[in-house]
């Protein structure tokens, strides 16, 4: 047993002290960690083995240039990383459930020794979350549960390439690949928009050069356009409601004006699907499945503040370790500065 494991093992059971529930939450936290890990597989080995689906030999050759490629062009971190795979023989690597009260967007938080406080809690079985969630609306809150392929353990483990990870085709594994090393790189305890805007910058235009390497075109505005106008979309909806939730209203007026905010989302997305994207359907699950709160969590949190770590890039002379190492000494900033400063960067954007 590596000292890793063992300090993976001890930490689950020092929470394990803080109740049956939490006990039984951190015991499956560590029991999945310790089966993904007894998953793994050299993707050298499985590339070589004659006896593996040539598709799958196909998708992790691209992967290991990919892994290379971000190491070597991309400065992202040197380790075994995504130089293994593991077959998990599910949809997702794990399910987060995200939970609100009714009238706020505020995300109930869940703090961890290594990852500190988050957004969401996270099971390695659909049926765990489910029982999460269904506790969570027993208590009046807005939930909603989301599918994850991927996640970073921050360089305490070597991660592997997840089965999880190869249903969206190859740019798409490496986009992941990509998005997990940059949290390896640099991550700042408690903030989440911040780490997760970072990865998603260096995912973005990491794609980009990666692109540009193997001598393909550049990708269509036309899709990246759509999705920041659908966010725009839904940011502008979040923005309403917290308006609504800060007035002294009566719990069924609130509701009332809140589900009214919802279907106005609606109408304003079927007029921009119709009117300006050609009828194009790509978010059409997403916008009429049933809507709450906490269904609206993510959005803002991946991409708040790309526009100041372009800034930034760019600032730093598109030259990735100096970019590192500005954003390292940004993510040592109090909160408050660290803010300021990335609001600064994003208006000179």
């Amino acid at each position: 047993m590596t000292l890793r494991i063992r300090c993976l093992l001890a930490i689950a059971v020092l929470l394990l002290i803080s109740g049956c529930s939490s006990a039984r939450y951190y015991s499956q936290l560590a029991s999945g960690q310790w089966q993904l890990l007894n998953s793994r597989e050299p993707v050298d080995a499985l590339i070589a083995d004659p006896q593996q689906p040539n598709a799958l030999r196909q998708q992790l050759t691209q992967a290991q240039a990919a892994r290379t490629f971000a190491t070597q062009r991309l400065h992202l971190p040197d380790n075994q990383s995504y130089r293994l795979y593991a077959n998990l023989q599910r949809p997702y690597v794990v399910w987060n459930v995200f939970a609100t009260p009714e009238f706020s967007l505020t995300p109930i938080t869940h703090c961890f020794p290594i990852a500190g406080c988050v957004a969401y809690r996270g099971y390695y079985s659909q049926g765990g979350a489910r029982g999460e969630a269904a506790l969570a609306r027993q208590q009046g809150r807005d939930v909603i549960i989301s599918g994850v392929e991927a996640y970073s353990t921050l360089g305490w483990f070597d991660d592997p390439i997840l089965s999880t990870m190869l249903n969206w085709g190859d740019e798409r594994l490496a986009t992941l690949i990509f998005h997990e090393l940059a949290h390896q790189r640099i991550y700042v305890k408690d903030d989440t928009a911040f780490n997760e805007s970072f990865a998603t910058f260096v995912e973005q235009e990491g794609t980009r050069q990666w692109r540009t390497h193997q001598g393909l075109p550049p990708l269509s505005t036309q899709g990246t356009q759509q999705r920041d106008e659908f966010v725009a979309l839904v940011l502008g909806t979040r923005q309403r409601l917290q308006a609504l939730y800060g007035q002294p209203l009566a719990a069924p007026v609130m509701r009332q004006r809140k589900a009214e905010l919802f279907e106005q989302m609606r109408s304003q997305y079927r007029l921009l699907r119709d009117n300006q994207w050609g009828g194009n359907r790509r978010y059409e699950a997403w916008i009429n499945s049933p809507m709450n709160n906490a269904k609206l969590l993510p959005f803002g949190l991946y991409d708040q503040w790309v526009p100041a770590f372009a800034a930034l890039f760019k600032q730093s002379g598109n030259d990735w370790p100096v970019f590192y190492a500005e954003v390292a000494q940004v993510g040592q900033l109090p909160p408050l500065q660290r803010s300021a400063a990335l609001r600064q960067w994003a208006a000179a954007n």
